[in-house]
């Protein structure tokens, strides 16, 4: 009667109980250092191996065919069933490397999406804004400001009735189109304003009232320090719309230097000039002279009914 065959087409391969005790018996020998030194040096001896080994598992209660045990020799001989490490080279540590990934590959793609986060914004946001805010600042200085100086001069140009405020505002305009060439911007600004200064004072219309009322001072005096022995004379005095409203004006005052916007100052004027409001005044307590200058619509400068002198000052 014939043999059977493995199950599931496994003909010629070891049944996997025998491949099992055959490692048994190996590890058995790995383990039996002495018995292995002294018996498996010897081939002539291989029997008297083999029956030790039969004995070791009797006394365990284990009975393993002699062919088991010639095969378990054998694999000992051959090295098999020994784990050998592989060399550490590129290669296995490659493989170490993706074997581990569990632990390293979280904090590696969090890392990763965030620099693509930073990338993304500095490239498709950060560089475009950038970009953009480059090309509105050429724009700016090739075009919008160039554009708004010339605005402002037509501005002027319509509005005065005299010839000396396009001679004040025509090198205004050559300063700021030359500071935008070069890319100053702030040089372009600093012009616009002066020329916005210029049209606004040609629209302004308000006559300078010296102050006359009870407890207020019209007129007052002052040492200069840089020369003692001189006097400077100021009436008080303060700018009346057409509305009878009071008017703010941009005042430098002369001792410190800082422009104020104000409504009431202190004009210098000659020593004639003071002496003149004062006896006006003294007279019947009402100065009838109080308009000391008139600023009409078109025009830059204030027609003064008395004799002034430049200078100012906005606190006494």
């Amino acid at each position: 009667m014939a043999s059977g065959g493995a199950i599931g087409g496994q003909t010629g391969k070891a049944p996997l109980d025998d491949v099992m005790l055959a490692m048994d018996v190996v590890d058995t020998l790995r383990h039996e250092d002495n018995l292995v030194a002294r018996e498996l040096g010897a081939s002539s001896r291989e029997a008297e191996l083999i029956e030790r080994l039969r004995r070791i598992y009797r006394d365990q209660g284990i009975e393993v065919p002699d062919h088991i045990l010639k095969e378990g020799v054998k694999a000992l001989a051959e090295s098999r069933f020994t784990y050998t490490p592989p060399p550490d080279n590129f290669s296995t540590r490659l493989a170490r490397v993706y074997v581990n990934r569990q632990r390293w590959g979280r904090p590696v793609l969090i890392g990763v999406a965030l620099l693509a986060v930073v990338l993304g914004g500095y490239f498709l946001v950060y560089r475009p804004y950038q970009a953009g805010m480059k090309a509105a600042a050429q724009f700016e200085l090739a075009e919008g400001l160039p554009a708004r100086m010339d605005e402002i001069y037509q501005q002027i140009f319509n509005e005065t009735k005299v010839q000396s405020a396009l001679e004040v505002a025509e090198p205004w305009v050559e300063r700021g189109k030359a500071a935008a060439e070069r890319g100053d911007r702030e040089g372009a600004l600093a012009a616009i304003e002066q020329l916005e200064t210029i049209h606004s004072t040609l629209l302004a219309e308000y006559s300078i009232r010296i102050v006359n009322r009870p407890g207020e001072s019209t007129g007052i005096w002052r040492f200069p320090e840089n020369n003692t022995a001189a006097t400077n004379y100021y009436l008080v005095v303060e700018a009346i719309g057409l509305d009878e409203e009071l008017v703010a004006l941009p005042i430098t005052n002369e001792e410190t230097g800082q422009t104020e916007e104000v409504s009431t100052w202190a004009i210098r004027v000659p020593e004639v000039t003071y002496e003149a409001v004062r006896a006006d005044r003294q007279d019947d307590g009402i100065i009838q002279r109080n308009i000391l200058g008139i600023k009409q619509y078109g025009f830059l400068d204030t027609d003064y009914a008395m004799p002034v002198l430049d200078g100012a000052i906005t606190q006494w």
